[in-house]
């Protein structure tokens, strides 16, 4: 079976993840070979870049059709309701995040689908995680709906993994920042609003304290790992649950002083909301040495970098 074409179908193209890691899969399988799938209109950036279908992935059954009617042999599964916006309705979130993931294995184990992609999140840790450089194998008490699914998919994954040799493979995202897709809805949103809001109003109203540090990750750097990650031999694959990947720590006050070297008249308030308590529960910062280990992950770019980089692509889409 390895030398069948691969044809993948990436559930969750218009998010902020699916759309540069559609485009990314295009670049590396060709365009024809990538089926774009959402509940949501087509994301503007994928028109015209290669095929797109309306698909719930709630509908199992109308997946399955796809599945077989497509020649799909890959599914990267991104669709879900992330931390914020999980936690107005936990029993959704609970079951978008849950029967989603479960319908995507199910067809994997029953087609011999080469291989699976799930994203899990920083959020399954909780407030008894080491706070610093927490370990891939730590003390683990999700404190939202969204880290509690996400944590229960994990075993899942590493559960079809052992019992019916479904090759998934998953990260535990930290934040990721973007200027090409909006955010979906997570704790660490503002990251990304801030630089838009910089370049815009030269003022941002923050709803987390200025010294909350959190991990995070330029979409780049994300896009590369999760390429990296799949196209790793199977062999040096040792973690079925999910694995740590780090980029960058950084809080409020400190990505406030990296626009002010390039907006010097920036100024931002602190606000916090609800969300705080969520960032308060997650690490600072993130050990991702078996991911190092395992498959040669390094993170390209810090924040000086992400900043610069940022500023720049949102300057000339403000001009476009």
């Amino acid at each position: 079976m390895p030398n069948r074409k691969e044809k993948i179908l990436v559930i969750g193209a218009s998010g902020q993840i699916g759309v540069e890691l559609t485009m990314a899969l295009r670049k590396q399988y060709g365009n024809n070979n990538v089926v774009a799938s959402d509940l949501r209109e087509e994301n503007p950036l994928l028109h015209g870049t290669g095929p797109y279908v309306s698909l719930d992935v709630m509908n199992k059954e109308m997946l399955h059709v796809q599945v077989i009617r497509q020649n799909i042999t890959q599914i990267y599964l991104l669709a879900a309701i992330l931390s914020a916006t999980g936690e107005k309705n936990p029993n959704l979130a609970w079951h978008l995040n849950m029967q989603g993931l479960l319908n995507v294995l199910d067809i994997a184990r029953e087609e011999n689908l080469h291989k699976v992609y799930w994203p899990s999140s920083i959020a399954v840790f909780g407030p008894t995680s080491p706070k610093i450089n927490c370990p891939q194998k730590t003390v683990i008490e999700p404190s939202t709906v969204y880290g509690i699914s996400k944590y229960a998919g994990e075993f899942w994954c590493n559960y079809y993994h052992q019992r019916f040799g479904v090759d998934v493979r998953s990260i535990r995202y930290p934040g990721l920042i973007s200027y090409k897709s909006a955010p979906g809805g997570g704790t660490t949103d503002y990251a990304v609003e801030i630089y838009s809001e910089a370049l815009d109003n030269k003022k941002y109203n923050c709803f987390l304290k200025e010294d909350t540090y959190l991990p995070m990750m330029y979409m780049p750097d994300a896009i590369r790992a999760t390429l990296e990650l799949m196209n790793a031999p199977a062999k040096s694959i040792s973690v079925r649950t999910s694995y740590n990947v780090a980029g960058m720590s950084f809080s409020p006050k400190e990505i406030t002083n990296s626009i002010q070297q390039y907006i010097p008249d920036f100024t931002i308030n602190y606000k916090p909301d609800s969300r705080q308590a969520i960032a308060d529960s997650w690490p600072q910062s993130i050990d991702d040495s078996v991911a190092n280990n395992d498959w040669g992950w390094k993170p390209e770019f810090d924040l000086a970098k992400m900043t610069k980089d940022m500023l720049d692509n949102l300057a000339l889409k403000t001009e476009a």
